[in-house]
């Protein structure tokens, strides 16, 4: 007997561990493709909801945000590419060089979701930022990623020309945060268990089959 799951994935495009929790969680799924089945659902959340249109260079953030060394940003860089590459997710950290306002392609996940091709246009979404280095905030790059999906790209320009989706977004990240989600990504299951961080696919199996064994 299949169970079905709901998932609510929290995060953000601009995480480096949404991406590989990401990864991990379908392969999980993937693992338990006989027994569990899921309604997956990807919620917003702003790692950094007042950066500018420009973006910010990636290690000068860091350094400010976290007060991290270049040392300690280079091993974090290298821990995080050897864990993608082990999903097979490519961090392309000399393609990247900036950290983007990610508002819009928030808004054009939730209209995503309507068309039902959300989870396509999350991993393009996370490709163009972490591989190929696309500035994610830039309006032409959202509807070239958007067409790659196969959604319509002139439906993707009105959207992003418009604020339309802009209150969903802001109230959707609003409802998590009240829940106490603070920091992504937040992984939950069937609206009551909280998985944190970019765990393993070990994890995320155990939890998917308790759920559903439940």
């Amino acid at each position: 007997m299949v169970a079905s799951v709901k998932i609510d994935f929290v995060s953000d495009i601009s995480c480096p561990w949404c991406a590989i929790g990401l990864k991990a969680l379908e392969a999980a799924l993937q693992n338990l493709r006989e027994s569990v089945v899921a309604d997956l659902h990807f919620q917003p959340f702003e790692l950094n909801p007042d950066m500018g249109p420009d973006g910010q260079d990636i290690a000068e953030h860091i350094a400010q945000k976290y007060g991290f060394s270049q040392q300690q940003i280079d091993q974090a860089q290298q821990m995080i590419r050897a864990r993608g590459a082990q999903l097979g997710f490519e961090f392309n950290l000399r393609s990247r060089s900036r950290i983007y306002n990610t508002f819009d392609a928030h808004r054009l996940l939730h209209w995503a979701g309507l068309e039902e091709a959300q989870l396509k246009l999350k991993q393009a979404l996370l490709r163009a930022y972490f591989t190929e280095g696309l500035n994610v905030s830039d309006h032409a790059q959202l509807t070239a990623i958007a067409a790659r999906v196969a959604l319509d790209p002139k439906g993707a320009a009105q959207i992003l020309a418009s604020d339309r989706y802009g209150a969903e977004v802001r109230s959707a990240e609003q409802f998590y945060r009240s829940q106490g989600i603070n920091a992504v990504p937040a992984i939950i299951l069937n609206d009551r268990h909280l998985i944190e961080g970019g765990q393993p696919v070990e994890i995320f199996e155990r939890a998917l089959r308790q759920v559903a064994a439940a």
